[in-house]
């Protein structure tokens, strides 16, 4: 697997800024789980994993509980994902996840950025077929023996560990993530995770060079400035520069 996830995966820089539309992500994902999958944590394991990981990006508290209030409520937005493919600069393939009230707006807008980037959007499943759709959960640890054991009595179907420097890495099938995450969490005590997400792996790299480097930083910031996007993932891999 590699541990591309790691640095392809696009988040935005803590400006106070980008923490506002961190908060706004974080909410309308939360509001969607709950929506789906019930406002209790307690029973619905997606929510209760995805707010752990909120407040460990300090999102306050009070974005959290409003997402849930409406989520409890009869009202309020009608958000649905959207996914998006295509080849960016450099010709490195992308994968634009999105939460939309109005999809229309919303494809014109990813579409747009695309267009000014003289990238090119596909059709679904043009480059979604080069990822591996996984949940993964890194943790400090060393005995990956152990941790397999667990998973294995759990029936979690397992892709891969990873063990270096002193951290593990757990890949499985999106569809096994909380399964996996329960049956870590119940064979280790206190279990803190660095990684805890479900994420397109890219099965290969793109290299990147030149004057392509600049337009897809210029193509990944613009489309994180748009509020549907929720998750930027790529095979990008930026030559190394003297």
């Amino acid at each position: 697997m590699g541990r591309a996830f790691q640095n392809r995966k696009e988040s935005m820089a803590k400006t106070a800024d980008a923490k506002t539309k961190v908060y706004s992500k974080y909410g309308r994902e939360i509001y969607v789980c709950a929506k789906s999958g019930g406002t209790d944590p307690s029973g619905n394991l997606s929510l209760r994993a995805l707010i752990e990981r909120a407040k460990k990006d300090q999102v306050p508290s009070h974005v959290i509980e409003k997402a849930l209030d409406k989520a409890s409520g009869a009202g309020g937005e009608d958000f649905s994902p959207a996914r998006y493919e295509g080849f960016g600069p450099g010709n490195c393939m992308v994968i634009v996840e999105c939460l939309t009230d109005n999809p229309n707006r919303t494809f014109g807008d990813v579409r747009g950025v695309f267009t000014k980037t003289k990238s090119k959007i596909g059709t679904p499943g043009s480059v979604s077929h080069m990822f591996d759709h996984s949940a993964i959960f890194a943790f400090k640890g060393e005995d990956e023996d152990a941790v397999l054991e667990a998973l294995m009595e759990a029936d979690v179907d397992v892709t891969d560990i990873e063990n270096e420097n002193g951290q593990l890495t757990v890949f499985a099938p999106h569809t096994e993530y909380a399964k996996a995450r329960q049956a870590l969490l119940d064979a280790f005590a206190e279990l803190d995770f660095e990684t805890d997400d479900i994420q397109f792996v890219p099965q290969t790299a793109t290299p990147v060079e030149g004057e392509d480097v600049a337009q897809l930083e210029k193509f990944l910031g613009m489309l994180n400035d748009l509020d549907d996007v929720q998750n930027i993932y790529h095979n990008a891999e930026f030559a190394e520069t003297d």
